[in-house]
Protein backbone atom coordinates (compact mmCIF):
# COMPACT_ATOMS: atom_id res chain seq x y z
CA UNK A 1 0.00 0.00 0.00
CA UNK A 2 1.30 3.44 -0.94
CA UNK A 3 1.97 6.05 1.56
CA UNK A 4 -0.42 9.53 1.16
CA UNK A 5 1.80 12.49 0.86
CA UNK A 6 0.19 15.23 -0.17
CA UNK A 7 3.08 17.85 -0.60
CA UNK A 8 5.94 17.20 -2.59
CA UNK A 9 9.22 19.61 -2.75
CA UNK A 10 11.95 19.37 -5.16
CA UNK A 11 15.31 20.48 -5.34
CA UNK A 12 15.84 22.26 -8.66
CA UNK A 13 19.49 22.33 -9.63
CA UNK A 14 20.69 18.92 -10.69
CA UNK A 15 17.40 17.35 -9.87
CA UNK A 16 15.17 18.89 -11.80
CA UNK A 17 17.00 21.50 -14.32
CA UNK A 18 20.07 19.77 -15.47
CA UNK A 19 22.89 22.28 -13.78
CA UNK A 20 25.82 20.47 -15.25
CA UNK A 21 24.60 21.19 -18.95
CA UNK A 22 23.28 24.61 -18.09
CA UNK A 23 25.79 25.77 -16.51
CA UNK A 24 28.26 25.14 -19.05
CA UNK A 25 26.78 26.68 -21.90
CA UNK A 26 26.11 29.89 -20.03
CA UNK A 27 29.76 29.46 -19.75
CA UNK A 28 30.54 29.39 -23.00
CA UNK A 29 28.95 31.99 -24.00
CA UNK A 30 30.09 34.31 -21.37
CA UNK A 31 33.71 33.29 -22.19
CA UNK A 32 33.25 33.76 -26.14
CA UNK A 33 31.66 37.34 -24.73
CA UNK A 34 34.78 38.58 -22.34
CA UNK A 35 37.20 37.54 -25.73
CA UNK A 36 38.87 35.09 -23.80
CA UNK A 37 40.19 32.95 -26.80
CA UNK A 38 42.87 35.70 -27.10
CA UNK A 39 44.36 34.81 -23.71
CA UNK A 40 45.56 31.41 -25.17
CA UNK A 41 43.19 30.09 -22.31
CA UNK A 42 41.14 26.98 -23.39
CA UNK A 43 37.60 26.99 -22.86
CA UNK A 44 37.37 23.42 -20.77
CA UNK A 45 40.64 24.49 -18.43
CA UNK A 46 38.82 27.73 -17.38
CA UNK A 47 35.49 26.20 -16.12
CA UNK A 48 37.28 23.69 -14.72
CA UNK A 49 39.39 25.90 -12.48
CA UNK A 50 35.74 28.38 -12.03
CA UNK A 51 33.90 24.99 -10.70
CA UNK A 52 36.54 24.04 -8.38
CA UNK A 53 35.88 27.37 -6.81
CA UNK A 54 32.56 28.11 -7.16
CA UNK A 55 31.86 24.38 -5.63
CA UNK A 56 33.93 25.65 -2.79
CA UNK A 57 32.66 28.85 -1.89
CA UNK A 58 28.89 27.92 -2.06
CA UNK A 59 29.75 25.38 0.51
CA UNK A 60 30.95 28.05 2.28
CA UNK A 61 28.45 29.62 1.59
CA UNK A 62 26.10 26.70 2.80
CA UNK A 63 27.54 27.36 6.34
CA UNK A 64 27.25 31.16 6.26
CA UNK A 65 31.20 31.50 5.99
CA UNK A 66 30.68 33.38 3.22
CA UNK A 67 28.35 36.29 1.69
CA UNK A 68 26.11 36.39 -1.44
CA UNK A 69 28.31 39.62 -2.12
CA UNK A 70 31.68 37.72 -1.37
CA UNK A 71 30.79 34.36 -3.30
CA UNK A 72 30.01 36.24 -6.79
CA UNK A 73 33.07 38.47 -6.28
CA UNK A 74 35.68 35.38 -5.71
CA UNK A 75 34.36 32.79 -7.57
CA UNK A 76 35.83 34.56 -10.93
CA UNK A 77 38.31 36.63 -9.18
CA UNK A 78 39.96 33.46 -7.79
CA UNK A 79 40.01 31.64 -11.20
CA UNK A 80 41.27 35.16 -12.63
CA UNK A 81 44.10 34.83 -10.01
CA UNK A 82 44.66 31.13 -10.81
CA UNK A 83 44.87 31.65 -14.46
CA UNK A 84 46.75 34.54 -14.18
CA UNK A 85 44.11 36.19 -15.91
CA UNK A 86 44.27 39.95 -15.98
CA UNK A 87 42.30 43.46 -17.38
CA UNK A 88 38.56 41.87 -17.18
CA UNK A 89 36.08 43.30 -14.25
CA UNK A 90 34.83 39.86 -12.25
CA UNK A 91 31.68 41.52 -10.80
CA UNK A 92 30.58 42.66 -15.14
CA UNK A 93 31.95 38.35 -15.85
CA UNK A 94 29.47 37.25 -12.80
CA UNK A 95 26.34 39.76 -13.90
CA UNK A 96 26.79 38.33 -17.72
CA UNK A 97 27.02 34.68 -16.78
CA UNK A 98 23.50 35.14 -14.28
CA UNK A 99 22.27 36.84 -16.97
CA UNK A 100 22.86 33.84 -19.39
CA UNK A 101 21.82 30.90 -16.55
CA UNK A 102 17.98 30.82 -16.73
CA UNK A 103 17.79 31.43 -20.46
CA UNK A 104 19.42 27.81 -20.66
CA UNK A 105 16.51 24.97 -20.61
CA UNK A 106 17.79 21.83 -20.33
CA UNK A 107 15.84 19.49 -18.01
CA UNK A 108 17.04 15.73 -17.03
CA UNK A 109 15.08 13.09 -18.72
CA UNK A 110 11.27 12.39 -17.89
CA UNK A 111 10.84 15.89 -15.49
CA UNK A 112 8.02 16.37 -17.68
CA UNK A 113 6.35 13.30 -17.77
CA UNK A 114 6.84 12.72 -13.71
CA UNK A 115 5.67 16.34 -12.87
CA UNK A 116 2.46 15.80 -15.34
CA UNK A 117 1.47 12.44 -13.57
CA UNK A 118 1.89 14.02 -9.86
CA UNK A 119 0.19 17.35 -11.29
CA UNK A 120 -2.70 14.65 -12.02
CA UNK A 121 -3.02 13.08 -9.14
CA UNK A 122 -3.67 16.35 -7.28
CA UNK A 123 -0.35 16.42 -5.31
CA UNK A 124 0.79 19.61 -4.01
CA UNK A 125 4.28 20.01 -5.63
CA UNK A 126 6.68 23.12 -4.21
CA UNK A 127 10.45 23.84 -5.04
CA UNK A 128 13.38 24.38 -2.45
CA UNK A 129 16.58 25.54 -3.86
CA UNK A 130 19.92 26.60 -2.91
CA UNK A 131 20.37 29.80 -4.94
CA UNK A 132 19.94 33.70 -5.54
CA UNK A 133 16.09 34.35 -5.89
CA UNK A 134 16.33 36.52 -9.08
CA UNK A 135 18.12 33.59 -10.78
CA UNK A 136 16.13 30.63 -9.48
CA UNK A 137 13.03 32.07 -10.74
CA UNK A 138 14.14 32.91 -13.96
CA UNK A 139 15.34 29.26 -14.29
CA UNK A 140 11.47 28.03 -13.24
CA UNK A 141 9.96 29.96 -15.66
CA UNK A 142 11.92 30.16 -18.48
CA UNK A 143 12.45 26.35 -18.66
CA UNK A 144 8.85 25.72 -18.69
CA UNK A 145 8.27 24.49 -15.03
CA UNK A 146 6.39 26.93 -13.39
CA UNK A 147 2.70 25.85 -14.20
CA UNK A 148 3.51 22.93 -12.14
CA UNK A 149 4.72 24.24 -8.94
CA UNK A 150 2.77 26.49 -6.25
CA UNK A 151 6.01 28.37 -4.90
CA UNK A 152 9.58 28.40 -5.36
CA UNK A 153 11.51 28.82 -1.92
CA UNK A 154 15.13 29.91 -2.36
CA UNK A 155 17.75 29.96 0.57
CA UNK A 156 18.19 33.64 -0.18
CA UNK A 157 14.52 34.59 0.55
CA UNK A 158 14.25 32.46 3.41
CA UNK A 159 17.74 33.42 4.72
CA UNK A 160 18.52 29.88 5.64
CA UNK A 161 20.12 27.67 2.95
CA UNK A 162 19.84 23.70 2.79
CA UNK A 163 20.77 21.57 4.71
CA UNK A 164 19.96 24.10 7.91
CA UNK A 165 16.27 23.27 9.05
CA UNK A 166 14.94 26.75 8.85
CA UNK A 167 14.52 26.57 5.08
CA UNK A 168 12.75 23.28 5.74
CA UNK A 169 10.49 24.51 8.25
CA UNK A 170 9.54 27.66 6.35
CA UNK A 171 8.48 25.92 3.22
CA UNK A 172 6.21 23.07 5.05
CA UNK A 173 4.48 25.93 6.63
CA UNK A 174 3.97 28.15 4.54
CA UNK A 175 2.50 25.26 2.32
CA UNK A 176 0.11 24.45 4.99
CA UNK A 177 1.90 21.05 4.69
CA UNK A 178 2.32 18.16 7.95
CA UNK A 179 5.68 16.49 8.25
CA UNK A 180 4.25 13.17 7.85
CA UNK A 181 2.40 13.75 4.28
CA UNK A 182 5.20 15.95 2.65
CA UNK A 183 7.90 14.01 1.10
CA UNK A 184 11.57 16.32 -0.61
CA UNK A 185 12.87 14.98 -3.90
CA UNK A 186 16.73 15.88 -4.27
CA UNK A 187 19.86 14.75 -5.77
CA UNK A 188 22.52 16.25 -2.90
CA UNK A 189 22.59 13.43 0.06
CA UNK A 190 23.87 16.09 2.67
CA UNK A 191 22.15 19.11 1.37
CA UNK A 192 18.85 17.83 0.35
CA UNK A 193 18.38 14.29 1.77
CA UNK A 194 20.35 14.97 5.39
CA UNK A 195 18.94 18.38 5.58
CA UNK A 196 15.13 16.71 5.00
CA UNK A 197 15.44 14.08 7.26
CA UNK A 198 16.68 15.78 10.08
CA UNK A 199 13.83 18.33 10.10
CA UNK A 200 11.53 14.82 9.90
CA UNK A 201 10.50 14.23 6.05
CA UNK A 202 10.63 11.25 4.16
CA UNK A 203 12.86 11.45 0.95
CA UNK A 204 13.89 10.99 -2.16
CA UNK A 205 17.64 10.62 -2.96
CA UNK A 206 17.70 10.82 -7.06
CA UNK A 207 21.13 9.98 -7.71
CA UNK A 208 23.74 7.25 -6.65
CA UNK A 209 26.04 6.83 -3.73
CA UNK A 210 28.85 4.44 -3.06
CA UNK A 211 29.10 4.20 0.64
CA UNK A 212 25.60 3.74 1.92
CA UNK A 213 23.87 0.16 1.88
CA UNK A 214 20.33 0.51 0.36
CA UNK A 215 17.69 -2.40 0.94
CA UNK A 216 16.74 -4.27 -2.13
CA UNK A 217 13.54 -1.81 -2.83
CA UNK A 218 16.12 0.52 -2.62
CA UNK A 219 15.23 1.84 0.92
CA UNK A 220 16.62 3.22 3.84
CA UNK A 221 16.07 4.47 6.99
CA UNK A 222 17.61 7.94 8.12
CA UNK A 223 17.28 9.97 11.47
CA UNK A 224 13.55 7.98 11.44
CA UNK A 225 12.25 8.80 8.17
CA UNK A 226 11.80 6.36 5.00
CA UNK A 227 14.94 7.34 2.33
CA UNK A 228 13.96 6.54 -1.02
CA UNK A 229 16.37 5.87 -3.74
CA UNK A 230 15.75 6.27 -7.47
CA UNK A 231 18.37 6.08 -10.70
CA UNK A 232 15.51 7.69 -12.69
CA UNK A 233 13.41 10.68 -11.56
CA UNK A 234 10.16 8.97 -13.71
CA UNK A 235 10.19 6.10 -11.28
CA UNK A 236 9.42 8.12 -8.50
CA UNK A 237 5.62 7.49 -9.09
CA UNK A 238 6.27 4.05 -8.07
CA UNK A 239 5.29 5.48 -4.50
CA UNK A 240 3.34 7.78 -5.16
Amino acid sequence: MKKKYTHIFFDLDNTLWDFETNSKFAMQATFEHFNLIVLNIEFNLFFEVYSKHNHALWARYRTKEVGKRELIRRRFSDTFEELKIEGIDPKKMNAFYLNEMPKQKVLYKGVFEILRYLKAKQYKLYIITNGFKEVQHKKVESSGLQPYFKKVFTSEEVKTPKPGRGIFEYAVKSANAKKSSSLMIGDDWEVDIMGASNFGLDAVFVGEINNLSFTEDQTHKLNGRMIYRFEDIEKIQTIL
